[in-house]
C-alpha cells in the first residue's frame, strides 16, 4: 500500500512540475546545435522542418553534464537522422509525431516500450497536434492532458464580411509579385464588427478563411508564430497558435483588457486593463505573466518606445499623459494635459504626441517634460510611426503623410495617398524598410519605402481593414 501512495506522489509531483513546459538547458541547446532553425514552443512542441516531436519529461531528470543520446529507435541513430524515439543521457525523451496517409497522427508503436516513454509525461498544458492517437500501452504519458479530437477543427471557419462594405476601387496592374517583401506573407485582419479574424494570403484581395473568436476583437498583434488577441466583454487575452490555428493560451483578467503592444527589445507584450488602471507585462518566450503595474488613470493610446525603456500613455478620462520608466523601477512621470490624443511615438529623448482635433503634434523634451514645440499637421492625424530619424505622421481627413525629421522637427515632405477615404493606420512590415498604410473603406492599401519615402504600390483589398498583422506563411500543423 506505501508503495502505491509513494507512486501516486511521483505521479502527482511529476505532471505539477511539467505543467510548464521549460525545456532543459542541455537538452534544448543539443537540439540547437544540431539544427539551429528548431523552433522549441513555450508549451513543449518542438518543430524541425517538417517533423514534430513531442518531449517526455522523466518522475526526476538526471543530472548529465555532457549530454549524451542513450539510446533511439531506430537503433544507434543520431539527432540529425531524425529517429522516432530519441532518448538522452538525463531520461529526457523525444517521440516523433507519425502520420499515415489517411492524415492520422500518431507515435511509434513499440511492443515493449522503452522505460523512459512508459513513465514519462507529457507537458500538461501542451497543445498537441489535432487528432493525436497514442498507443495503448503508453497511455499513461497523457496524464492529465486534453486532446482534441480530429472532429474538432479548431478556429477555422468560412469568412463573413457582416456588412461591412469598402469602396470599389480600380487598381491597375497591381501585382504582389512586384513587392519581393510581401512574397509568401499572410494577412489577419479584425474589423470593426465581424467576431472574425480574416485569413488574406498577400498575392490576393479576399479572405481565403477566417478564425472565428467568440467576440468582436478590440486589439491583435503578432509574436513569431503566434497571435495575441483581445475581445470585448471577454475578460482575458488569448493566445493562437498560427501553425495549429488554435487558441494556445488564455490569459485571464478581473477586468477587459484592452490594448496590446509589442515590445521587441525585452520581448514582452504590454497589455492595457484602464477600468483597473493596470498594464501587465507578459513574458513573450515564455509566454507567462511576469507582473502588473499600477499606473495613473484610465490607460489608452499605449506606447512603448523603441529602446524599450518607455511605456506612454494618456488617461482616456483627464487627457493627462503618464510615462512608466521601465528601466527605472517602474517610475511613474507626469508630462502634461493634451487634449485629443490619438497617437504617441518616442524619439531623440522626446515625446511626440498627435492632436486628432488640433490638427498638431505636441513636441515635450522628456528631460525637463516642457513643450518646446508644436507642428501644424494635416487634418485628424490618426497615426504615427517612427523609422530611423523620421516620424511619418498619418492624418485622415484627406489621407496625407507627412515626414518630420526628429532632428530638427522640420515636416521635409508630404505624401498624398490620393484617396477620398480616411486613411487610419501605418504599420510596418517586420524585417524590412516598407510599411503599409490602410483605411476601413478604401478599397485598397499602399506599400510604402521607408528609406525612398515614397509609395511604391497601391494594392486592392476587398474587406474593411480595422487593424491587420502581416506574418510570414507557416506550415500548419493540422490540415
Amino acid at each position: 500500500m506505501r508503495k502505491i501512495l509513494l507512486l501516486v506522489l511521483i505521479l502527482f509531483l511529476n505532471i505539477l512540475s511539467v505543467s510548464a513546459a521549460n525545456l532543459p538547458d542541455n537538452v534544448t541547446g543539443y537540439i540547437k546545435k544540431i539544427f539551429p532553425n528548431a523552433e522549441i514552443r513555450f508549451d513543449g512542441l518542438i518543430t524541425i522542418g517538417d517533423t514534430i516531436y513531442l518531449p517526455l519529461f522523466p518522475a526526476q531528470i538526471k543530472s548529465a553534464e555532457n549530454l549524451t543520446i542513450k539510446k533511439t529507435e531506430p537503433e544507434n541513430k543520431k539527432l540529425k537522422d531524425l529517429p522516432d524515439i530519441v532518448v538522452f543521457s538525463n531520461d529526457f525523451v523525444l517521440l516523433k509525431v507519425l502520420e499515415s496517409e489517411d492524415g492520422k497522427k500518431t507515435v511509434l508503436y513499440q511492443e515493449v516500450p522503452f522505460i523512459e516513454v512508459r513513465t514519462g509525461l507529457l507537458p500538461q498544458d501542451m497543445l498537441v497536434p489535432r487528432g493525436l492517437s497514442v498507443p495503448v500501452n503508453i497511455k499513461t504519458i497523457i496524464g492529465g492532458l486534453r486532446i482534441a479530437t480530429s472532429r474538432d477543427k479548431g478556429l477555422k471557419v468560412e469568412s463573413e464580411f457582416v456588412d461591412e462594405t469598402v469602396s470599389k476601387t480600380v487598381v491597375k496592374n497591381d501585382l504582389v509579385a512586384t513587392v519581393p517583401q510581401l512574397k509568401d506573407k499572410i494577412f489577419y485582419v479584425i474589423t470593426c464588427k465581424s467576431k472574425n479574424i480574416h485569413v488574406i494570403p498577400s498575392e490576393k484581395s479576399k479572405p481565403e478563411y477566417a478564425l472565428s473568436m467568440p467576440a468582436v476583437p478590440v486589439d491583435i498583434k503578432a509574436y513569431n508564430n503566434f497571435l495575441l488577441l483581445t475581445t470585448y466583454d471577454l475578460y482575458e487575452l488569448n493566445v493562437i497558435s498560427l501553425a495549429d490555428e488554435a487558441v494556445i493560451k488564455t490569459f485571464n483578467f478581473s477586468a477587459q483588457p484592452e490594448e496590446i503592444v509589442i515590445d521587441k527589445v525585452n520581448k514582452r507584450a504590454y497589455i492595457t486593463v484602464p477600468s483597473t488602471s493596470s498594464i501587465y507585462i507578459v513574458d513573450l518566450p515564455t509566454m507567462t505573466m511576469k507582473q502588473k503595474i499600477k499606473v495613473n488613470g484610465r490607460c489608452t493610446k499605449l506606447h512603448v518606445s523603441n529602446d524599450g525603456t518607455k511605456l506612454i500613455y494618456v488617461d482616456k478620462n483627464t487627457d493627462d499623459v503618464w510615462s512608466v520608466e521601465l528601466d527605472n523601477d517602474y517610475l511613474i512621470r507626469e508630462i502634461g494635459i493634451f487634449p485629443n490624443i490619438s497617437s504617441i511615438n518616442y524619439a531623440a529623448n522626446k515625446v511626440y504626441l498627435a492632436s486628432r482635433t488640433k490638427d498638431r503634434v505636441a513636441i515635450i523634451d522628456y528631460a525637463t517634460l516642457t513643450e518646446v514645440d508644436e507642428v501644424k499637421v494635416d487634418s485628424k492625424p490618426v497615426d504615427m510611426l517612427l523609422y530611423g530619424d523620421n516620424l511619418y505622421i498619418l492624418s485622415a481627413t484627406n489621407s496625407i503623410l507627412q515626414i518630420l525629421n526628429t532632428r530638427n522637427d522640420k515636416i521635409t515632405a508630404t505624401i498624398n495617398l490620393n484617396t477620398n477615404n480616411f486613411a487610419t493606420n501605418i504599420y510596418r512590415l517586420d524585417n524590412t524598410n516598407l510599411a503599409l498604410i490602410t483605411g476601413a473603406k478604401a478599397g485598397k492599401y499602399f506599400v510604402l519605402n521607408l528609406d525612398k519615402k515614397q509609395i511604391i504600390k497601391t494594392l486592392p483589398f476587398d474587406i474593411p481593414i480595422g487593424k491587420t498583422v502581416v506574418t510570414n506563411r507557416i506550415k500548419k500543423i493540422n490540415k
